[in-house]
């Protein structure tokens, strides 16, 4: 099995950003795959993609305050609620 590229790791993970399922999450999840995936380590990505595979109500849900994300996705989930709510 080849490994995947750095570069080709972070094309799908801007698409899959960007196609979420619910207008809202692809907005959100957008705009912080635009402004921070370049910068984020192995592990972060690891991170990322890891909450990608959550449920856009669940995600929707912790992004707005509503809901407490589960600890394994809360700093994650801080950064992305932080960048929504500086604008």
């Amino acid at each position: 099995m080849t490994r995947e590229t750095h570069e080709h790791r972070l094309k799908r993970l801007h698409m899959r950003s960007m196609r979420r399922g619910i207008k809202e999450m692809d907005l959100i999840f957008m705009r912080f795959a635009a402004a921070r995936l370049e910068g984020m380590s192995a592990d972060e990505l690891d991170a990322y993609e890891a909450l990608l595979d959550e449920n856009d109500q669940d995600l929707y849900q912790w992004v707005s305050g509503q809901v407490a994300p589960p600890d394994a996705h809360s700093v994650l989930v801080s950064e992305i609620s932080d960048l929504v709510h500086s604008t």
